[in-house]
């Protein structure tokens, strides 16, 4: 027999434990929430990155990325009630991210939330990690108010969606083959630069001139929302086989800039076009490509000339984080919109449209 808990919206604060395990970076947080509207407050957080280890095979390895999560989840928990000052006992709910992401990721971040909720007699929140991406801005220090457009740029994602609330999303537009992100990661291995590539591509192109190569733009004049950056993919390693191995610095610099030049300019026109056609004046930037600098000068200059505010988390809450699931677990509770489980069986949805999520 399943038994679930009837969704309602909090009585009294609750401590949201949050656990994000689903690609490279083990994140822990704790988040207090309180009954009402009121933003979630971030407690403590801990976070493991990979990259390191992942950077003598130029990728994300999963069988260690899996690996590795088991060894840092639960020394994570615990740094993070010790900097809280809260023993297990106190906590509300546990969530974790069950998708989308890597299997076997996932699986360890779900398997250490409902055997620790089960020894407690807590709840588990099961928690879609776009959705944190997207809420993750309301723990800046300028947090947004719905409704607002959305553009999610992360890892493998990117999409354009309206945000009436918690938990309802419309996707607007969303990319039909490569995201920005692939294409930042592809583009900076053609051109030899390291693991991560996107802030590899982004400090090369700091130094080089962004008109220096005709990169297409594509979709830019499709007259839709959707994205696409396979072709820009594509040009990328035509002009880096043209430029050889023995490529220049200032050529590679050049190359770097004009590809991120490309890909911001569609970012960038693509999310005006979303506050056109919604007549919202309000513009949120999540995921791992919202750190860009150059994206975010050129979303804050295109917005300023409209009177449009845009919001972005904090540089450190861009990338995989325990905090943005705490915090959109908590939201949800505060919504009454949560599923908090009490059965502690566990799968995860290693693909997971954002646009199916249900709001309750």
């Amino acid at each position: 027999m399943t038994l679930t808990t009837v969704p309602r919206k909090l009585a009294s604060p609750a401590l949201v434990l949050g656990i994000e395990s689903s690609c490279d970076e083990t994140g822990v947080a704790l988040v207090q929430a309180q009954p009402g509207n009121a933003v979630p407050t971030l407690l403590a957080q801990a976070l493991h990155s990979q990259i390191d280890m992942h950077q003598a095979y130029g990728g994300v390895v999963p069988e260690l990325a899996s690996r590795d999560h088991i060894r840092r989840v639960v020394p994570l928990v615990r740094q993070v009630m010790h900097e809280a000052r809260h023993p297990l006992a106190d906590l509300h709910a546990i969530a974790f991210t069950q998708g989308p992401g890597l299997a076997g990721a996932l699986l360890v971040g779900a398997g250490v939330a409902c055997a620790l909720a089960a020894a407690l007699g807590k709840p588990v929140i099961g928690m879609h990690h776009l959705e944190g991406h997207l809420l993750s801005p309301f723990l800046s220090a300028d947090p947004p108010e719905f409704p607002f457009v959305a553009l999610l740029v992360s890892g493998g994602h990117t999409q354009l969606m309206r945000v009436d609330g918690v938990g309802r999303y419309a996707l607007l537009g969303e990319t039909i083959d490569d995201a920005a992100g692939e294409a930042f990661d592809k583009s900076a291995k053609l051109l030899g630069l390291g693991y991560p590539g996107g802030p590899a591509l982004a400090r090369m192109a700091e130094f080089g001139d962004a008109e220096a190569f005709a990169l297409p733009r594509p979709l830019l004049h499709s007259g839709d929302l959707d994205f696409s950056f396979a072709g820009l993919k594509t040009a990328v390693l035509t002009q880096a086989n043209r430029l050889g191995k023995n490529a220049c610095d200032l050529n590679r610099a050049n190359l770097a800039a004009s590809t991120q030049a490309a890909i911001v300019e569609v970012l960038v026109k693509k999310s005006l076009k979303a506050l056109d056609a919604t007549g919202l004046q309000r513009l949120v930037v999540a995921g791992g490509v919202g750190a860009n600098l150059e994206l975010r000068h050129q979303l804050q200059q295109a917005c300023n000339k409209r009177g449009v505010r845009v919001h972005y988390p904090e540089l450190a809450l861009c990338t995989d984080n325990g905090a943005m699931v705490a915090l959109a677990a908590a939201m949800r509770l505060q919504a009454g919109i949560a599923q908090p489980r009490y059965d502690y069986a566990f799968d995860v949805k290693p693909r997971w449209p954002l646009a199916t999520l249900e709001a309750a």
